[in-house]
């Protein structure tokens, strides 16, 4: 069974739409709107007490609903279930400007597809329109001047000049060319099957235009409100197997990377013994596997950067690794395994005609596997920062160390964003990150401050992992672009070098005071 069942649509012309707003005006003249009922995404509850009846008089409850294929207003008949999520800042914004009002009027804007509820309050006039116009749907709040204060959907941000803009007058769609013949609410909509509860029990207001409306329209609003969520709540699942999958894949791998560590462990040992056999700055050596039944020859391959003592204490580091890296890493993958499952299941029972997508969701979020969706502010969204060159840490001493991205990235840092007395740091003898240590006033770098900034560039480069290197370090103003070079290569008028030893306590306080506001 697929996510989506097809079926006939129906919809409301401006001839039916007319009749609504007849039937509703003449049971609402002077009511009192009471409560207003939020239902996201799109639809909105009006409670009304009628004019002149006293507290204990029927409550009339006015469905607006601006979904696109069952956009309708009627008054409500039948019972429905309080909304108890979050609601959104359209619907408090209503619930702030329009509970205890007055309704003035209910009117049919230009005899379009447009209905308009006017109402008094304390701060003067104030109206809700809602616009039943397909894709374009929507409920907007108006001020004096028919000023747009706010609206449930917002403009698409791709239009030029959006028609709907907070703070201007509201300005009604193009209206469609005259229609011929349209047929009414009792000719265009099925017939109600048996009478509402209202009337059974006597209630005065009966509205039958409104329940036909009610009985056509609702259902089919409530199976594609079912299928949008069912589509929706099938990605966001799918997306969480993926990613589970993934981490069952980087498992796998980790495994299988550790199933080699003893030979690793073995290469090092091998290395330790043949110490100095090895000679300084050789990329490889052939030594007689010990380990091998056959004791074999063995071809190891040896960084020509680090010692032979290095190169040997680089393999037991790199198989201390794997092995710490197997821990608990059998139950990681049965509870993966778990969750893959889980997930499955939730699928199943969401593409099966019975399963509830309300359900599978409250299972799904109780279960861990994903969260409760939040309603956001887009009025309040701030705009993101702009993005920076360079990546911001702290000194020892608070002075700030900025750290290029990428080659032009550089650039950017050396020439745009830093001064001429900038301290500026680079690695001798291999590519990386220009580093830039920030200077206040006058005052000269300690020596501290220029190791920290050291740190950095061996660390953003591909000697990360050398225990010493060398660092040329010299004033921004002493760093010469040579026309043609390509990105990130400088040329340097003075300065000197430095000769450091990576110290791991001061490399991790750097990392841990990087600056929060890094704009990647």
């Amino acid at each position: 069974m697929g996510l989506f069942r097809r079926r006939a649509q129906l919809s409301l012309n401006r001839r039916q739409i007319g009749e609504l707003v007849e039937e509703l005006s003449g049971l609402l003249d002077g009511a009192t709107l009471r409560d207003i009922e939020a239902r996201p995404p799109r639809d909105v509850v009006l409670a009304f007490l009628p004019g002149e009846q006293g507290p204990d008089a029927p409550i009339l409850r006015v469905y607006l609903s601006s979904q696109a294929e069952t956009g309708r207003v009627h008054l409500q008949h039948g019972r429905i279930q309080r909304h108890t999520g979050p609601e959104g800042p359209f619907y408090q914004r209503l619930i702030e400007e329009l509970k205890g009002a007055k309704l003035r009027r209910i009117q049919q804007v230009r005899g379009d597809r447009l209905v308009l509820f006017e109402f008094t309050t304390e701060k003067g006039r104030k109206a809700l329109v809602l616009e039943l116009t397909g894709r374009q749907s929507n409920l907007l709040l108006l001020g004096k001047g028919d000023e747009l204060l706010d609206l449930l959907v917002p403009a698409p941000k791709r239009q030029e000049r959006p028609r709907l803009m907070r703070g201007l007058p509201w300005t009604p769609p193009p209206g469609r060319a005259e229609e011929a013949e349209l047929p009414s609410i009792k000719e265009g909509l099925p017939e109600p099957q048996e009478e509402p509860e209202s009337v059974q029990r006597g209630h005065p207001h009966r509205a039958p235009l409104s329940y036909q409306v009610e009985c056509a329209l609702a259902p089919q609003a409530a199976e594609d409100s079912a299928d949008i969520l069912r589509r929706d709540l099938s990605r966001r699942l799918e997306r969480r197997r993926s990613r589970t999958r993934g981490a069952l894949n980087g498992l796998e791998k980790r495994t299988q990377a550790a199933d080699g560590a003893e030979r690793i462990k073995q290469d090092g040992e091998l290395l330790k013994a043949a110490q100095a056999q090895i000679e300084r700055g050789a990329k490889s050596i052939t030594l007689t596997d010990y380990f091998d039944p056959e004791t074999r020859e063995r071809e190891i391959k040896l960084d020509p950067k680090l010692s032979p003592g290095e190169n040997a204490a680089k393999h037991f580091n790199r198989y201390k690794k794997l092995m710490r890296s197997m821990d608990g890493i059998e139950e990681e993958r049965k509870r993966q395994g778990e969750k893959v499952a889980l997930i499955e299941g939730l699928l199943a029972r969401l593409n099966d005609e019975r399963g509830e997508p309300e359900s599978v969701e409250a299972d799904a979020i109780a279960a861990g596997l994903l969260e409760k969706r939040q309603v956001s502010d887009e009025r309040k969204r701030k705009a993101p920062a702009p993005r920076l060159p360079y990546k911001s840490f702290t000194s020892c001493k608070g002075s700030e160390i900025r750290v290029g991205r990428a080659a032009k990235d550089n650039d950017k840092l050396t020439f745009r964003h830093a001064n001429g007395k900038d301290l500026w740091l680079h690695t001798a003898d291999a590519p990386g990150s220009h580093v830039v240590l920030r200077r206040t006033g006058n005052k000269e770098p300690e020596d501290e401050e220029i190791l920290d900034a050291a740190t950095l560039a061996v660390h953003f480069s591909p000697l990360k992992d050398a225990r010493k290197a060398d660092v040329h370090t010299a004033m921004v103003k002493e760093i010469k672009k040579p026309r043609g070079a390509k990105a990130g290569l400088v040329t340097l008028s003075g300065g000197k070098t430095l000769h450091i030893r990576m110290q791991p306590e001061r490399l991790k306080r750097l990392l841990d005071r990087e600056a929060s506001n890094n704009s990647q």
